[in-house]
This record gives C-alpha cells, structure tokens and sequence, in this order.
C-alpha cells in the first residue's frame, strides 16, 4: 500500500484511543505508511460551526494548509467521520469559494500558510474499502460463526457520496466477510445514532441508539468507523448488551494482530466473550 497523511484529530487522542491504536497497527499490518500531520489542531468538530462558520472553516483549512506545507502529494486519512466531514467540507468550500480563500488565506499568513488545498480528504473506510484487496488469504484468524453488524453512522456517507451508497452502505462486507464473518442483514446502518443528542436531548439520543441496537439483535457485535457514533452506542443503550468494536479492531484481529496493540480492553463494552 501507498503512504498517507494522518489527521487523528481529537477524539483518537482522548475518548477514542483505541481506535487511533487499532488504526495504527491494522494500517502498519497493511505495509501503509502513515505519517501524521505536524502541529495538526482541532478541526473545529460541530461546536466551533454555531459559533462562527469563518473560524469553523479556518480551523479545519489550517490543518489542511499544514499538510499540503508537507510537499508530499499525499492524501489525507482521517478516521474520524466528523473530523473528515469538517476537512473535507473545508476543502470543497476553499476550492469553490475565492473569496472565502482569500479571507482564510489572510489569516494563516500569519503563520506562513496559505488557503490552497494541494492534498485529497479520504475517510479511513474509503481507503480500505477502495485501496486494499481484501481476500481470506490474508487472515491468520478466521471469525467464522461470527454474525456482524456494520454500522456506518452518517457523517462518512453524507452529504459526500464519495465511496458508498448513503441509504444503503455495503463497503464493510467485502472485508467482513473475507475475515469469515457473515454480515447482518439489517437497514440500520446508515441510520443516524444521535450522538449531538446525548446531552442536549438525552431521552431523543437514547431512543435512536435503542432502535439501531433493537435492530442489531442477532449480531455478536456492532463493527464502527466513528469514534462518537462507537461511544454512543456504548452508552446510551440502556441495559441492552452487545459489543461494539471499531473495524480496524475486527480486521486487526483477524490478522493476527494482539488485543493490546488493537486496544480491545479500553473499549466499554464487554468484548471478551467474543472470538477475539
């Protein structure tokens, strides 16, 4: 596989560690190189848009600019599907909008940046469902008798149909299958979980989280790419009981990879009864 440029964002360096260890480890499996953005800052995730769309935008434009100061022609990966809708949406909007470059590169000239944007934003399940192979030669550790539910969330699909189909998602089943897993025949994966809703309108989060798990009945476990749509469903399900693992978490153990590299045990959810 080719090299990327990383942007964890924040989430992968606090509540969601074991997704950014999961991602590390399941990409060096890969033979991809990821090399992350220096100096790289918060992207301004959905709190810094109610407040001032230009900062919003300049937020997730710096980082933009810090990658393409790299030279390297490089996309970027972000796991994260609220961090890439943040830099992918800052993206479209400098490559459309002269004036709004103009204003933003104003303002990162101060840290001898500029507003072009030289480099691709790509969700980490556009680069594996699109740049890897994925076939059962390369699992050490087949999960056959595994049912699994993949649950995509919305930002990685909407508004941006870059890599899958928004009302019905299936770039997760070529991977989960090839690891000998069998794929949950469900509509709820595109479904939204609420997560904006936690502690603004709590009783309305737990109701979209309770539908998404009811749903899930019949999985062994829920696999995610979102780190806020894996907490929600974590812990707003109430006494309902399945675990829910990041994907690179299933394919890095499928591969062989150790629970602890994947960070499988800083998970809330109780996955130690699984095959993993």
């Amino acid at each position: 596989m080719k090299s990327y440029l990383y942007y964890p964002g924040c989430s992968l360096t606090g509540t969601a560690k074991e997704y950014d260890f999961s991602v590390r480890a399941l990409m060096d499996g890969l033979g991809a190189q990821l090399v992350e953005i220096e100096d790289w800052t918060c992207c301004g995730a959905t709190a810094a848009q109610a407040v001032d769309t230009d900062i919003a935008l300049a937020l997730a434009a710096r980082n933009l600019a810090l990658a393409g100061k790299t030279g390297e022609n490089q996309d970027i990966l972000v796991p994260c599907s609220a961090c890439y809708l943040n830099l992918k949406a800052a993206r479209e909007t400098l490559a459309s909008d002269k004036e709004k470059r103009k204003l933003i590169g104003h303002a990162l000239s101060r840290e001898d940046l500029n507003g072009e944007v030289p480099v691709a934003v790509r969700h980490l399940l556009d680069v594996l469902s699109r740049d890897v192979d994925w076939v059962p030669g390369m699992f050490s550790k087949s999960m056959e008798g595994m049912v699994v539910a993949p649950y995509y969330g919305c930002q990685c699909l909407r508004p941006y149909q870059v890599f899958d189909n928004p009302e019905r998602p299936r770039s997760m089943d070529a991977m989960i299958q090839a690891a000998g897993a069998r794929v949950l025949d469900w509509e709820m994966g595109g479904q939204c979980c609420g997560a904006s809703n936690a502690t603004t309108k709590p009783e309305a989060g737990r109701f979209l989280v309770g539908n998404i798990l009811d749903a899930a009945r019949g999985a062994d476990c829920i696999v995610t790419v979102c780190p806020m749509c894996q907490m929600n469903l974590e812990t707003c399900g109430g006494t309902r009981d399945i675990p829910v693992l990041y994907l690179p978490q299933f394919l890095g153990r499928a591969m062989g990879l150790s629970r602890e590299v994947l960070g499988l045990d800083l998970n809330l959810s109780d996955n130690r009864a699984l095959t993993l």
